[in-house]
């Protein structure tokens, strides 16, 4: 597993929040979302998506699940939908996993990152969630990362 390390600075979002079972829905508010934001000339090749699945299926019943997908918006804009939300992610100390921008590779990595990261010593900061990042350049090349925030 080709893991490295990235201090992830704060970022402004707006974002579709998806409640319901982690799958094809969350495809539909991703596109949804990127759609929204190509109409506000805030999508390009330097655009950054973030996809942040809140719960725990094990855990939370399927049709409780939440998974926010989001872009990065300058401090200054103003979202004026009533369906898109503003928000913030928090930054720090993150372990990024590099992976194909497939649905396989990614639920590999969700299954596969942690025994990794706790044999090498690191913890999961439960106080950040898990960050899916899309940088628009990485998908076009067919790669995407998901970011782990460790201590």
């Amino acid at each position: 597993m080709n893991i490295s390390f990235e201090d992830i600075p704060s970022y402004r979002i707006a974002y579709i929040r998806q409640i319901g079972p982690y799958g094809t829905s969350n495809v539909q508010a991703m596109e949804k979302l990127k759609n929204w934001a190509k109409s506000n000339n805030l999508f390009n090749d330097k655009s950054i998506i973030f996809g942040i699945a809140h719960d725990n299926p094990e855990t939370t019943k399927a049709e409780d699940c939440r998974y926010d997908t989001c872009v990065v918006i300058s401090d200054e804009y103003c979202v004026n939908e009533e369906y898109i939300n503003q928000g913030n992610i928090i930054g720090g100390n993150y372990a990024v996993l590099k992976i194909s921008h497939t649905a396989e590779a990614v639920q590999k990595a969700w299954i596969d990152m942690f025994p990794n990261l706790l044999k090498q010593g690191y913890h999961f900061d439960e106080t950040r969630p898990i960050l899916e990042r899309y940088i628009v350049e990485m998908v076009n090349n067919h790669f995407c990362e998901i970011c782990v925030p460790i201590y």
